[in-house]
């Protein structure tokens, strides 16, 4: 990295990078289950094709996790971050300006293309800046609680999607949650404009850092339990989030308590770094992503069980507890594991490992809703998909470097 104007500190850094996260993750993804009940009501959609949706989007961020090695060639990590996520903000907007299912099939894929180089991007530069060389003689645990503040953005990002989509989505006019969308995009280009001005001295050449074939310290073999537990994650997890706030209006849960839920989540994403941060610069081998899916099935299983007010907030509280410390958890791995010239290899095989599990889980989770006559054995077989994921994470050891 070289520096240009006055360098900001670490920590500030970090959190200008969370918007990002923000942006790739709490806006283009997981707010899309806020939006789902009046598109569903609006558009006659089922179950099936409202999981769709978000595996279309899965799709997408699988091809922009694999495109991703490309543009960080091409661009460099900051300005391919960049792009990513002005790309993503713009692909909100125009999601405002369509009504039919194919063109929304198109948006949904697009933004998941472009948010998945963002994400990418952004997680390399997030380890690259606690590996700089002005991080040395910081405390270990500094480098986890900066890679918890870039995955815990996406927390700020579910918020402001719950303060913002059903204020907009649910006004007395047609097509109303076609402002929400545009309102996301003005939320994403904002982000944008302010992630350039914080991380202007946060450079790093095209081509530096960026995966290339052939090259050598990356051997995939090594993280095979870590690699399909991740994948049962991605399945596992994306149900949740993307059925969970139809299910708590089929439930009949007042609309305000299904906003102050939504807001509860992702405020735990985004506090979350401060509670696993320790845990993630201490272990070595699968042993955080066994304990936190292990604690994402209890989530995933409250509300199936019961639907009590406590129970489902205790759930959300949970869930978004753990979320993205999950996937930190796998960057976190390649860190411990890996010099950092294979870092960029190991967090792009990671990010497409979850995005293929991001195409089955939706689609998954629809069909069955359709054929039992709800979401709940949907969201049951979410659970057995996480806890399959504890058990295999298990096994991942810690390599010798």
């Amino acid at each position: 990295m070289s520096g240009r104007g006055a360098p900001l500190p670490m920590l500030t850094v970090a959190v200008a990078l969370a918007l990002g996260t923000a942006v790739s993750l709490g806006l283009a993804r997981f707010s899309y289950a806020l939006f789902l009940p009046p598109m569903r009501a609006d558009l006659g959609w089922s179950y099936l094709t409202s999981g769709a949706m978000n595996t279309v989007n899965a799709a997408g961020y699988l091809l922009g996790a694999l495109l991703a090695p490309a543009w960080l060639r091409r661009l460099g990590s900051r300005r391919a971050f960049l792009a990513g996520i002005g790309a993503t903000a713009l692909l909100l907007a125009a999601h405002g300006a369509v009504i039919g299912d194919a063109p929304l099939y198109a948006l949904r894929f697009l933004t998941g293309a472009v948010s998945a180089v963002a994400f990418v991007a952004g997680g390399l530069l997030a380890a690259q800046l606690v590996g700089a060389p002005a991080a040395a003689g910081r405390s270990t645990a500094t480098a986890g609680l900066v890679l918890g503040i870039y995955y815990g953005g996406a927390g700020v990002g579910i918020v402001a999607s719950a303060l913002l989509v059903p204020w907009l989505a649910e006004r007395n006019v047609d097509h109303a949650w076609q402002g929400a969308w545009l309102g996301l995009g003005v939320l994403g280009l904002g982000a944008t404009a302010a992630i350039a001005a914080a991380t202007r001295a946060l450079h790093v050449a095209p081509g530096a850092g960026a995966p290339k074939s052939g090259g050598r310290g990356f051997a995939w073999q090594q993280f095979l339990p870590a690699l399909l537990a991740y994948l049962l994650f991605g399945i596992g997890y994306i149900g949740y989030m993307t059925f969970i706030v139809t299910l708590l209006r089929e439930q009949h849960l007042a609309a305000w308590l299904v906003t102050a839920f939504f807001a509860m989540l992702g405020a735990a994403v985004a506090v979350s770094p401060w509670i696993w941060a320790g845990v993630l610069q201490r272990f070595r081998g699968g042993e955080s992503l066994c304990l936190l899916s292990a604690l994402l099935v209890v989530a995933t299983l409250l509300p199936v069980l019961s639907a009590a007010p406590i129970a489902v907030f205790a759930s959300g509280l949970l869930f978004g507890g753990v979320l993205l410390s999950l996937v930190a958890s796998t960057t976190a791995l390649v860190r411990h594991n890996l010099a950092p010239a294979a870092w960029p290899a190991g967090i792009t095989l990671f990010t497409i490992v979850f995005a293929a599990g991001q195409i089955v889980g939706p689609s998954l989770v629809g069909f069955i809703a359709d054929r039992s006559g709800g979401l709940r054995a949907g969201l049951a077989c979410s659970a057995g998909m996480l806890a399959l994921a504890s058990l295999i994470a298990w096994w991942q050891e810690p390599l010798d470097r």
